[in-house]
């Protein structure tokens, strides 16, 4: 998501003030950027005195300096940035550095995870801070335009099985030759949610044979829809209030569960784990002794 998307209902809250915009460059293992060359003249055109980019923030992305400075923005320093902005936008949480040199009053944007990464919201406490962490906007068609988590969880499934096809040393799709069949690789998906339903379609255009696992019972019928096999487990327990996410489950439920997950994984080829749990650590669903149990040459991606 850019900033542009979230534009209905930016004009309706913007103090009549002038205020500046800093867009920050992310930490070295991140090539994304919190705003492209194109929303800039739509910040401007919202009232922005000011948009200010770091050098080369946009360079991981494919988007140069002279692309955003085109739009209106200014390049500059960090140290500018985080000094003059009203609004600092980054994806990643500050580093620590950065956190101290943010003045009490300005606000930050970006996504946080703040239920269990506590150690980035103190120091924001602390500094009186005004943070909007995006990754805790609720599943609602009126926040669907400004949904971060979907996107970036689109890319993942798809790119978890493009990297699963090429470590794996067999074939994704059936070969008939001459010299006889080769199998289509199998394929275990756990976690039906955006990842792992973009995993399965992914999976199944490679020509594999998938399963999928999920708590949910709504995921079924999508599981189904893309061609895939859906591995079931009875006695799951379900909350409309989780926004269509999965809930913690019984200690029961969770031995049932990882005996379906063992005998399924110790058949696949590849197993691709995408299974989310919102305010709380991923749920470990591939166990020690299963992984020792799968056949060697096997991959696994955890997301």
């Amino acid at each position: 998501m850019t900033l542009a998307q979230s534009k209905f209902s930016c004009s309706s809250y913007l103090p009549k003030v002038v205020m500046i915009l800093g867009i920050l460059k992310e930490d070295s293992f991140d090539n994304r950027v919190s705003t492209i060359p194109e929303t800039v003249a739509a910040l401007i055109k919202l009232g922005f005195k000011e948009v200010l980019l770091e050098s080369e923030a946009g360079e991981g992305a494919g988007y140069r300096d002279n692309d955003y400075i085109a739009q209106g923005a200014r390049v500059t320093s960090e140290d500018e940035i985080v000094s003059k902005s009203d609004i600092v936008v980054k994806i990643n949480p500050l580093t620590g550095t950065q956190a101290t040199k943010l003045a009490a009053g300005k606000m930050l944007l970006g996504q946080y995870n703040p239920l269990t990464n506590r150690e980035v919201v103190a120091p924001l406490l602390s500094g009186k801070i005004t943070a909007f962490s995006l990754d805790m906007l609720p599943r609602t068609t009126r926040a669907q335009a400004m949904d971060v988590l979907s996107s970036m969880a689109t890319v993942a499934g798809y790119k978890a099985v493009l990297l699963a096809a090429s470590e794996f040393t067999g074939f994704f799709p059936m070969f008939m030759t001459a010299a006889g069949t080769i199998k289509p690789a199998k394929v275990l998906i756990l976690g039906a949610g955006v990842a792992g339903l973009q995993a399965i379609a992914t999976a199944k255009r490679l020509g594999a044979v998938v399963e999928a696992f999920d708590v949910r019972t709504a995921a079924k019928e999508e599981v189904l829809s893309l061609g895939a096999k859906f591995v079931e487990v009875e006695g799951a327990v379900e909350s409309a209030a989780a926004g269509g996410y999965a809930i913690e489950q019984s200690e029961e439920f969770k031995q049932r569960q990882a005996d379906a997950v063992h005998k399924h994984a110790s058949m696949a080829d590849i197993v691709i784990c995408t299974a989310q749990i919102p305010g709380k650590r991923a749920p470990i669903l591939l166990r020690k002794s299963t992984v020792e149990a799968m056949k060697p040459g096997s991959v696994v991606v955890d997301l």
